[in-house]
């Protein structure tokens, strides 16, 4: 069967394989969304299944898709199969030979030689596959940019997407949350100006100024904040990703050597105006306020994402537990 490589918005995603190949965290992220999405669609009680190489142990798999009584459907999601040890791999590789009705399973895989046996039998067995590449790139991200204008219907002009690159800098999650938090403040079409106006201190309600004031210690704006923007309809899973990008800011910044703004942010591939906030911020954090906070945010990310009965509540939390690390040095 000829293979057909796909990016993460294209159809059938409720093939019985489909393999995810690249190390751009948001596409993975996304086309596993998309096939658990679909599954959802087709049966709400879907069952999904979430592993690390770790937790895929020889007989796992074949556990996980034995025949149910109840003939439900489910997502077996592998994540990292590059990393599975050799007995897994055999497992993993029977099973795409003969695989089960009513499962589908998502191998997230970062291409490249280590694992690529499994790489070659997944597509020799006719695997869908999503291409999820690194856009290191200034003319892909600029790309990725105006692909995400067009998903959610809206017109954006050249340069106000080369505005947003140049402000926001290499970061997909954090490009992808400035779309949707311009798609959600801003009517009508979005040219150069509107973005400049944007990041000049417009929109109290955007995801990023509750990361600001979380990551600064200020839990109180940060609450204010995050009340206001899920009250003007931004979106969570965008205000868990600016939490994130945050956090991660933080730690890579205090982890790098020192130098010039320029340096560092071409080592850490941020733009300079970021490096001097994010040194602005850092002063209280320790390693471990950085441990404790991206611990929160994966919570907060999983209870948005369904994990949890109020999503609203799990931001609340995570942005109280961020800024309590935020001031650890402090204290």
């Amino acid at each position: 069967m000829a293979r057909k490589t796909e990016t993460a918005g294209q159809a059938d995603p409720l093939a019985p394989v489909t393999l995810a190949v690249g190390q751009e965290d948001l596409l993975l992220d996304r086309a596993v969304q998309q096939v658990v999405a679909a599954a959802r669609a087709a049966d709400a009680d879907t069952d999904v299944r979430d592993l690390t190489p770790d937790q895929l142990v020889p007989g796992t798999l074949a556990e996980l898709t034995s025949p149910s009584l109840f003939a439900e459907r489910k997502v077996v999601v592998v994540r990292n199969a590059q990393d599975l040890s050799a007995d897994t791999v055999k497992d993993v590789k029977a099973y795409l030979a003969a695989p089960a009705e009513e499962i589908t399973l998502v191998l997230l895989h970062a291409g490249g030689a280590k694992g690529k046996g499994l790489l070659d039998a997944a597509r020799k067995a006719g695997a869908r596959e999503v291409a999820c590449p690194k856009m290191t790139k200034p003319a892909d991200r600029l790309s990725f940019v105006r692909s995400e204008f067009r998903t959610v219907g809206r017109s954006a002009t050249p340069e106000a997407c080369q505005a947003l690159v140049d402000a926001i800098g290499s970061d997909l999650r954090e490009l992808a949350s400035a779309v949707s938090q311009l798609v959600a403040d801003v009517e009508g079409a979005i040219d150069e100006a509107v973005v400049g106006r944007y990041y000049t201190g417009r929109a109290e309600a955007s995801s990023f100024t509750v990361a600001d004031r979380a990551v600064e210690g200020r839990a109180a704006e940060a609450l204010e904040a995050l009340r206001w923007s899920l009250a003007t309809g931004v979106a969570p899973v965008m205000i868990t990703s600016a939490l994130a990008q945050g956090v991660r800011a933080i730690g890579k910044l205090s982890s790098a050597r020192g130098g010039r703004p320029a340096d560092l942010a071409r080592e850490l591939g941020m733009p300079p105006w970021k490096i001097d906030r994010v040194r602005q911020q850092m002063r209280g954090w320790t390693p471990d306020g950085v441990a404790a906070a991206l611990r929160a945010v994966a919570e907060a990310d999983a209870g948005v994402k369904g994990g949890g009965d109020d999503p609203e509540y799990a931001l609340e939390k995570a942005v109280v537990t961020i800024a309590r690390a935020a001031r650890a040095r402090r204290g």
